[in-house]
């Protein structure tokens, strides 16, 4: 009698040819899908001309605080309003703002936040001015204001 043999097949190699295309297409999925959170705008927000202009060194340690009049004024009155982060908040709400922004850096920055004040060229400086007591009050003393570059004629 024959002897049968069973002869083991091998399994075939992975096809790796697509596999750059495969992880390129995903990639440019996720970079167009992604997107980088702002705060949006609630505040009308035209800044003031400036001759005397200098760019902020570092973005990343620089916190913003927007002030002016509600873009939907049916809802929020035509008095000028603080925003901070994306929401309407009080002067009252200043401090524990600042403390919550200097938690999520680390200790070394912490002293080296900037607070920049986004001001609409029509509020009054009432609300600057209490702002900027309640900064006081919590040590931010790096306060700048922000503006446009004056087109000289």
């Amino acid at each position: 009698m024959a002897k049968f043999s069973k002869k083991k097949k091998e399994q075939p190699a992975i096809q790796t040819s697509s596999l750059p295309d495969i992880v390129f297409m995903l990639l440019f999925f996720f970079m167009v899908a992604t997107v980088i959170r702002q705060n949006p705008l609630q505040v009308r927000n035209k800044l003031p001309n400036a001759t005397e202009i200098t760019k902020i060194e570092s973005k990343s340690l620089t916190e913003y605080i927007y002030i002016g009049a509600p873009k939907n004024t049916a809802a929020y009155g035509d008095a000028a309003r603080i925003q901070l982060n994306d929401a309407f908040k009080n002067k009252e709400d200043v401090i524990p703002f600042v403390e919550e922004k200097r938690q999520e850096k680390e200790p070394k920055l912490r002293n080296k936040i900037t607070f920049s004040l986004k001001v609409d060229y029509e509020t009054k400086m009432g609300i600057v001015t209490d702002v900027k007591q309640e900064l006081r009050k919590a040590e931010a003393l790096k306060i700048l204001y922000s503006a446009r570059q004056r087109l000289e004629n």
